[in-house]
């Protein structure tokens, strides 16, 4: 059966179905010598090439699907190369064969706290859906005086110049003095919405951690620019969330061997930490295989 081009792209873990639309429009995908275009429809034996690289195809049988939460450090741009030479929130991330991992949303260069990545395309996608209104939750510390008619005018909505935006909740977190923390839900994933939306009441931002993702919450053991790899629970959670089949295997397991990996892991995972510390200059990336 012979399936849409960018479905089976993002599936193998090449981009979301967004990138994979705009590289076919590119004419950077090939389909059996030919040079593709967008609305192509392939058999499973079609031979793809991505800048005249072959690449190897997965039905959809055969890819288990992975997902990662990260926990971004702020100083870390969500893209895969950056110009400037800034760190980016790929560079510490597992290798995996035959594909790579795509970011579930965005988080600017001063935001830290949870991330998702995974190694299914058409997943990401869905996930990023604006019909899907997955909450987010954020811990924001605040500079100022911060009245009661303010957080209510926040819980209300207001208008910003992209239109009106609201907070599904507003709660005080503690804090000392004019420095306040506070935990906030929001359901859309605009451009630096969350900072805009306090600023909009003239309160100053100082610091911005996303600590929940739908009902995936960033774990407390998990140190800032360290992985962890989600259990098949939390992947089927996030698939029933974007309307797809549960997955049935995992990379991670109970059996010993999978203990070891684990150890394995979490090895690696301090390792990638520490060397992406900035010593003097430019932090190095340091990438591992899993």
């Amino acid at each position: 059966m012979s399936e849409k081009l960018q479905k089976v792209l993002a599936r193998a873990g090449h981009g979301s179905r967004r990138e994979m639309e705009a590289w076919i429009a590119a004419g950077r995908v090939s389909v059996d010598g030919e040079i593709a275009s967008l609305g192509d429809r392939v058999e499973a034996d079609a031979k793809i090439r991505i800048d005249g690289r072959a690449i190897s195809m997965k039905s959809a049988d055969d890819m288990i699907c992975r997902i990662l939460a990260y926990h971004k450090p702020e100083g870390e741009i969500c893209s895969r190369k950056d110009p400037e030479g800034r760190p980016t929130v790929f560079d510490r991330l597992p290798k995996i064969r035959d594909g790579r991992w795509v970011a579930v949303g965005r988080l600017d260069i001063n935001t830290s706290g949870l991330l998702l990545f995974t190694c299914d395309g058409e997943l990401a996608n869905r996930l990023m859906h604006p019909s899907n209104e997955v909450e987010r939750e954020y811990a924001v510390r605040t500079f100022g005086e911060v009245s009661e008619a303010t957080v209510q005018r926040l819980r209300n909505g207001v208008m910003l110049e992209d239109g009106p935006a609201q907070f599904d909740h507003v709660k005080a977190a503690g804090g000392e003095g004019l420095n306040q923390w506070w935990h906030v839900g929001l359901r859309e994933g605009r451009n630096r919405e969350v900072r805009r939306l306090w600023e909009s009441q003239e309160v100053q931002v100082s610091r911005l951690i996303r600590i929940r993702y739908g009902m995936i919450e960033l774990p407390k053991t998990l140190p800032r620019g360290g992985w962890m790899e989600l259990p098949l629970e939390q992947v089927n959670y996030l698939r029933q969330m974007a309307g797809m089949d549960a997955e049935t295997r995992s990379m991670l397991g109970a059996d010993k061997h999978s203990v070891a990996r684990a150890k394995v892991r979490s090895a690696k995972i301090r390792r990638a930490v520490h060397k992406h510390k900035v010593v003097s200059g430019k932090p190095k990336p340091s990438r591992q295989r899993s």
